[in-house]
């Protein structure tokens, strides 16, 4: 996280772009590589030093797949209404208390993007790959490190605000802290990570699709 920081404030100083400027979509691939990229291949090194492979370590030979996939996508149904209303609560709170709420980087990137290969591009990374690779790091590693010592309440609760936090939106705090604790649900009753990342998948997708709605660009892709 800190590397990709490091990396999208530097690249904003070479172009002499302010730190709260909105961003392009280089800027998030940059954070992306650098996040999640990282985080893949460091995720492999983790792994080998345990000796385990990424089937062991997560589960994604178990049994009953088609079933867990069923599962994730009703869950994600059910969930997704209820986490766009929390959104709403937590916006109206913010405003309550004239805190200023922004929308996320990645909303703005697509907000202001008019290309439909690049919208393409920005799909593919928020739908596919973010959901992969931030199910392995929050639920994959960091809740099943923490209740391997168990610490039960502390993984669960830990992981799943530290995903919400890491987001950096306060609007999306709530929402996505009942997602955390959700998809460790699905994690725990499937032993499959294979169905939270479903979930989470869905749930972007979803939120994509509203979002390129509101901006009026579905027309246009």
């Amino acid at each position: 996280m800190l590397l990709g920081f490091v990396v999208v404030m530097g690249y904003k100083s070479l172009l002499n772009k302010p730190a709260n400027s909105d961003p392009d979509f280089f800027i998030l691939l940059l954070g992306v590589f650098t996040f999640h990229g990282v985080g893949l291949v460091l995720v492999d090194v983790f792994l080998r030093l345990h000796g385990i492979s990424w089937s062991q370590a997560f589960g994604f030979k178990a049994p009953r797949l088609g079933r867990a996939i069923f599962f994730a996508l009703v869950v994600g149904v059910l969930i997704l209404p209820i986490a766009l209303e929390l959104q709403d609560l937590s916006m109206k709170v913010l405003r309550t208390f004239k805190v200023a709420a922004e929308a996320q980087a990645v909303t703005k990137v697509i907000q202001s993007t008019t290309s439909p290969w690049t919208l393409a591009c920005q799909a593919m990374l928020i739908v596919l790959i973010v959901p992969f690779v931030e199910e392995v790091i929050f639920r994959g590693i960091i809740y099943t490190s923490i209740k391997q010592k168990g610490f039960k309440k502390t993984a669960l609760w830990g992981s799943s605000i530290f995903f919400a936090v890491m987001h950096m939106s306060p609007p999306h705090i709530l929402p996505l802290t009942v997602l955390g604790i959700i998809l460790v649900f699905l994690y725990e009753t499937t032993q499959n990570l294979t169905a939270p990342i479903v979930t989470h998948s869905f749930f972007n997708a979803v939120n994509f699709v509203i979002l390129l709605w509101q901006t009026h660009k579905i027309g246009s892709v």
